[in-house]
């Protein structure tokens, strides 16, 4: 056998196994916050285990999803503002499931990096738990891995996992229910929310605007904290809409492709959906992005929300009662529009965007 010449450990390769267990030790009563029936929500075992039938379920069908917050998180490592990304990262993912009539159920995250450290990582965890908690799901598990010459030292990337079910008939949307008259409802979102971000960063570096500069669009926030506002969680209040009315016939979630991609994948193809942009809440950092990135419309509609997070497709005769039903849940909602026979394109549009 040959023996090793300078006695190298593992820690001296840049991987402290340490501190990834001191952190598991430190995250364990934030994991446990989000237990739930049908799952403990306690971590160190090898898999997590979730009860279907203690959540209430008779005859489920699974869905799953899994996302990440894309360049957002460089905004979070170059403030050093770590405490909201998790909330992102459980938005982007839960936020899918709901869309198909399923209840999030539990949640799984990877957080990659060049090196830990443990407050950040304790901060990212607690972003992530609080997500758990607006969801309604359980965090039962995660991986950290700590990976040097893959990333920076400060760098690090999350991934998300999810899983929720539907009683079997109840998953959207449902196609062959949908006709021209149909109502389309939005959901306004508190931002940006969780893509974009790529050109965001390219349109700031062009500026020269620094984080910790006023906002231009809210000038009582820093420009960074303003941007990390996290991505709503739509879950709860869309869940008791599915419990009291039998009126929503789909939704779609507005990220990567805004309006003019994402809805079209909630339609039957002989179905287009008409919406008046005028409408759409006026948020102040969708008008600017666009002045100072001199954008089109178009490109405005398939890159960013532009103020609406979820779009909701509901019978003409329960959309008032939907309507009731989001309000008594603190969800707001706009009436955006309607559903047409279609003539042309999936996405037609009329009004002014930020007018």
């Amino acid at each position: 056998m040959t023996k090793g010449k300078n006695g190298l450990t593992y820690a001296a390769s840049g991987v402290d196994i340490d501190a990834g267990n001191a952190m598991v030790e430190g995250i364990r009563d934030i994991v446990r916050s989000t237990a739930r029936p049908g799952a403990d929500a306690e971590i160190g075992g090898f898999g997590g285990l979730f009860d279907l039938k203690a959540a209430g379920f008779i005859d489920p069908i699974l869905v799953a999803a899994n996302d990440g917050v894309g360049t957002k998180v460089k905004i979070a490592i170059e403030t050093g503002s770590h405490h909201t990304i998790g909330i992102d990262l459980v938005a982007m993912c839960v936020n899918d499931i709901i869309v198909q009539g399923a209840e999030p159920l539990l949640f799984l995250d990877y957080f990659a990096t060049g090196r830990l450290e443990p407050d950040v990582g304790r901060a990212i965890v607690s972003g992530i738990a609080e997500g758990c908690r607006r969801a309604g799901c359980a965090l039962i598990g995660g991986e950290t891995a700590e990976m040097p010459g893959l990333y920076a030292k400060s760098d690090y990337d999350l991934a998300g996992f999810a899983v929720g079910a539907a009683e079997r008939g109840r998953l959207l949307p449902r196609l062959d229910d949908m006709t021209p008259g149909d109502v389309v409802l939005g959901l306004p979102s508190s931002g940006v929310h969780s893509n974009g971000f790529s050109l965001v960063r390219r349109i700031i570096s062009d500026i020269g605007l620094p984080w910790d500069a006023p906002a231009p669009f809210a000038p009582d926030r820093t420009l960074g904290d303003a941007l990390l506002e996290p991505t709503l969680i739509y879950v709860k209040p869309l869940l008791a809409v599915l419990r009291q009315s039998a009126g929503l016939k789909a939704m779609a979630h507005i990220t990567g492709g805004g309006f003019i991609d994402n809805i079209p994948r909630v339609l039957p193809e002989t179905l287009s959906v008409k919406i008046n942009l005028s409408a759409i809440p006026h948020q102040p950092v969708f008008a600017w992005l666009q002045a100072e990135g001199g954008m089109s419309e178009t490109e405005m509609l398939r890159t960013f929300n532009c103020g609406i997070g979820m779009v909701l497709v509901v019978a003409h005769d329960e959309a008032e009662k939907i309507t009731r039903l989001l309000a008594a849940n603190g969800q707001p909602c706009v009436h955006l529009g309607s559903i047409v026979a279609r003539k042309g394109k999936s996405v037609e549009t009329t009004g002014v965007l930020f007018g």
